[in-house]
């Protein structure tokens, strides 16, 4: 950890102490006896099979002036979340090393920063989180059930992956690998998990850090989580980081509880709770049948987050502004080549935005002309959304709804084009696509710790839903002055594939959309409506000439749907006249 680091930290070992200059008088041995070495670690035991209880009281000694407590190999940080962690020697080799040091530089939600301002957290401390649930748990599974055989390299192995499973990361987490990627190197199926392998590789030979190949590889594999090779790791194992059979892993239980902290949601779920009622059955980690309702909570926390957090609206539009900017610099900036050089890559953060904002090369006017809009809050506008039910699925998809699609059906004065129109398809789960995470995952009772089983949801709630996956399209403009013309020719496009027997179009109305209220269904209802206020106001806005003292008065200009002023909101639409309602700068 660097010396001005603002983490609160502690002894090297529970029970050492340091001598200090100031302070070489206290006799501290009577102190570490009593609350240290017996109380904490149990009695006199091997130095392998000493217990850290981080539950227990342990005091913080050896303080200089700037309130940082440390000792030679190990140190205490005071996280948010957590509490205290402790970070052993194995752990501070490498996080004190410039490719750990980097997920500083890395927004842990991206563009979701820009509409929650409290979302000031990195990947930094996401990852030490991560890290000290990983040993939390791997460290539980050891003492209460030793018939595992869990040894030391385990638990070191466990605990580094929880450390280094974001690595790979690029600027703006998730913008880099979903949405830039894919469009800077067309097919491309490189992966954030990808970069955090590369990474692991230069961080521990950069550092020297002390891990042979086996232990490499396996760390590999736990941040992959699946087991590959000739490994001979229990299969448990490889669900503490990233558990592909149910998703339920220490990774979410750090993030969801520090998303919803530094957004500001509340939230009930307590993920130390399901830690402790959890144990390993046939080689699978398995929970208490109480916490099965918890668990349906959980994951309903994780959608909810991302229906308010990871994909709202406007953070969405700002994503596609960044990653519109950094295609813009790619060429001249060389940013898609750098997933293939690690020492190219440590440098890739989310400064890259003011590095391009900063720099004199020609050719990146486009993209700063972009990053100059997020500045100024000139956005990409949200248009309308719709959900899709699951009978049209498929006929709904990316080749019959698209951009081109959509400036195909438009009005003969819109001038649309196709890089005017974003379109996105949208699915936000329960963890595992449409499927039920919960029926991956087995309890067992309290009177028989040794068999596993399902529980049907039926058993568990009628309140839990039958669906566990929607799937939406959503409609951006990125010129402000076309979203009207947008919107209608993607509900004529729509209207396509909503035709009910009779001919007439049943589809469903745009709540979301600005030119929507409940009188207007159809958008050439809408369109009517619009024209004829503006017409009307047109109308009322000319100058008109008053009498009295012989001076001239200009009538008030309502705004119209495109002017982008605000007008009083009445329950977050605002009326524009004629029973045309509006959303104020789709915010």
């Amino acid at each position: 950890m660097d010396e001005d680091s603002p983490f609160l930290t502690n002894s090297s070992r529970i029970g050492a102490t340091t001598p200090r200059s100031n302070n070489s008088h206290l006799d501290m041995s009577s102190f570490n006896n009593q609350h240290n070495n017996g109380a904490l670690l149990g009695g006199a035991q091997p130095r392998d099979r000493l217990r850290y209880r981080r539950s227990s009281f342990t005091p913080l000694f050896d303080r200089d002036d700037s309130g940082i407590y440390e000792g030679a190999t190990e140190k205490y940080i005071n996280d948010p979340i957590h509490g205290h962690v402790l970070l052993d020697a194995d752990t501070l080799s490498c996080i004190d090393t410039p490719q750990f040091q980097r997920l500083r530089d890395l927004k842990q939600l991206g563009s979701a920063y820009y509409v929650f301002p409290g979302a000031t957290h990195n990947r930094f401390e996401h990852s030490i989180g991560t890290s000290h649930l990983a040993g939390e748990l791997v460290e539980r599974f050891r003492d209460t059930q030793p018939e595992l055989e869990i040894s030391a390299s385990d638990v070191k192995c466990v605990k580094l992956a929880g450390l280094c499973h974001d690595l790979g990361h690029g600027p703006f987490s998730h913008v880099f690998d979903n949405e830039f990627i894919p469009r800077a190197i067309p097919g491309s199926n490189w992966t954030h998990e990808q970069g955090s392998e590369m990474m692991l590789e230069y961080l521990v030979e950069d550092n020297h850090v002390d891990l042979d190949r086996e232990e490499i590889n396996f760390i590999k594999d736990l941040i992959m989580g699946e087991r590959r090779g000739n490994s001979q790791r229990r299969a448990f194992l490889f669900d503490i980081v990233s558990n592909k059979r149910n998703s339920l892993d220490v990774d979410k239980y750090d993030y969801l509880q520090r998303d919803c902290y530094n957004v500001g949601i509340k939230s009930s779920i307590d993920c130390s709770r399901l830690m402790k009622m959890s144990r390993v059955i046939d080689d699978q980690i398995c929970w208490h049948h109480k916490e099965v309702y918890n668990l349906y909570e959980l994951y309903h926390t994780r959608f909810s987050l991302f229906k308010r957090v990871y994909t709202h609206r406007v953070g969405k539009a700002i994503e596609y502004m960044l990653t519109d900017a950094l295609l813009a610099a790619d060429s001249v900036m060389g940013i898609s080549q750098a997933i293939f050089h690690a020492e190219q890559y440590l440098y890739l953060t989310d400064d890259i935005i003011r590095q391009i904002e900063r720099s004199h090369e020609p050719g990146l006017e486009d993209s700063k002309a972009i990053l100059k809009r997020i500045r100024t809050r000139n956005l990409y506008k949200f248009v309308d959304e719709l959900l899709i039910p699951l009978e049209k699925l498929r006929i709904l998809t990316k080749e019959n709804i698209n951009s081109a699609e959509i400036v195909s059906c438009q009005g003969p004065n819109d001038h649309l084009r196709q890089e005017d129109v974003i379109v996105e398809f949208l699915k936000n789960n329960y963890a595992m696509k449409d499927q039920n995470p919960v029926d991956g995952i087995k309890f067992f009772s309290k009177t028989n710790h040794s068999v596993s089983y399902h529980i049907p949801k039926e058993k568990v709630s009628s309140l839990i839903p039958s669906e566990f996956q929607e799937n939406i399209i959503r409609v951006f403009s990125r010129d402000p002055t076309k979203v009207r013309a947008v919107h209608e020719a993607f509900r004529r496009l729509m209207s396509r594939f909503y035709r009910s027997s009779d001919g007439s179009s049943n589809l469903p109305p745009s709540s979301t959309s600005p030119y929507y209220n409940s009188r207007n269904t159809s958008p050439e209802r809408a369109s009517a409506y619009a024209t004829s206020w503006m017409q009307q106001q047109d109308r009322q806005s000319s100058p008109i000439r008053h009498s009295s003292g012989g001076s001239t008065k200009r009538r008030d200009r309502s705004p119209s749907p495109l002017s982008g002023r605000r007008v009083r909101s009445n329950g977050g639409l605002k009326s524009l006249g004629d029973g045309v309602m509006d959303i104020s700068d789709n915010e």
